[in-house]
């Protein structure tokens, strides 16, 4: 990217810059895409004529929004080619994105799989709209629909979504809450722990990408998923140590053996009890994580 301090395209490119990064990780799901998504909208706006551009902002959100569904097409092949389970690239993210309570919502592990349900256009209207509250024309300009299009897409997505998505939104205490307990349950390997803390129907989805060991499938169930985890560490030969942090807006676990990061373990929490853990181990998605760069989204 040029470094003139003073040209607009740059100062405006990166005024908006973490909005349209947030953009782009909506609709990927993986920061490193959306790093590319943006290099491509840098080589696009370098070439407009800002003089002919009246809101360059939407003007911005909207090139972005064209290269990430271009991208999305693409990553839809690579998905069905992938080993397990496929999970979002975990962000850390800094506490006041945290405080943000939409955008951290919009964030959530388990809010981002639920947008993986959607078609590529749906999915780039659903965020658009109801994350970063677009007009219609302006997401009509960007997915060459009609207004009216726009319209019937935003309402079949937003339902398709809240019939999918976690029933209430919990507070970040309770969830830190549950986490610490479930911190406590890692460090020890008590099974009756993690019962405890899980609830009957919990769902375990981890995310090795063929690269480390994990569940080829989603796993239900307390006594399985608590079967899946002590086995898991109890097989370990190394020192296992759990940290909190905050991943995609929300209260995480950094996991680590014999000192190395092993992985990111987010959790959906319902009255007081983890009902949706992720546990990302896939190393090309922990690079993020290793580096400790917190990221201010939106």
């Amino acid at each position: 990217m040029t470094d003139h301090a003073t040209d607009p395209a740059t100062e405006t490119f990166v005024a908006h810059r973490n909005l349209l990064f947030t953009v782009a990780y909506e609709m990927l799901g993986s920061a490193a895409d959306a790093e590319d998504v943006l290099q491509e909208t840098w080589l696009r706006w370098v070439k407009v004529d800002l003089e002919q551009v009246r809101d360059q902002r939407a003007y911005l959100v909207r090139i972005t929004t064209r290269q990430s569904l271009n991208r999305l097409r693409t990553m839809t092949r690579r998905k069905e080619a992938y080993v397990g389970p496929w999970l979002p690239e975990p962000l850390l993210t800094a506490p006041d994105v945290a405080e943000h309570v939409e955008l951290a919502e919009s964030v959530s592990m388990a809010l981002m799989l639920v947008l993986e349900t959607l078609s590529p256009t749906e999915r780039a209207v659903f965020v658009l709209r109801e994350v970063f509250d677009v007009g219609y024309d302006e997401i009509a300009a960007a997915v060459d629909k009609s207004p009216a299009a726009v319209r019937q897409i935003a309402h079949r997505a937003r339902r398709h979504v809240d019939a999918r998505r976690p029933r209430q939104v919990v507070s970040r205490d309770e969830t830190r809450a549950a986490l610490e307990s479930f911190q406590r349950v890692l460090e020890t390997g008590d099974p009756q722990g993690l019962l405890d803390v899980l609830a009957p129907e919990v769902v375990l989805v981890s995310d090795g990408g063929g690269i480390k060991q994990a569940a080829l499938r989603p796993i239900t169930g307390a006594d399985k998923v608590a079967r899946f985890m002590v086995g898991g560490l109890g097989k370990n030969e190394h020192p296992i140590t759990v940290a909190p942090t905050v991943v995609n807006g929300n209260p995480a676990l950094l996991v680590h053996l014999d000192g190395e990061l092993d992985g990111v373990l987010a959790a959906r929490v319902e009255d007081a009890r983890i009902t949706g853990l992720y546990y990302v181990r896939n190393p090309e998605k922990l690079s993020r994580v290793a580096s400790e760069t917190p990221l201010t989204l939106g």
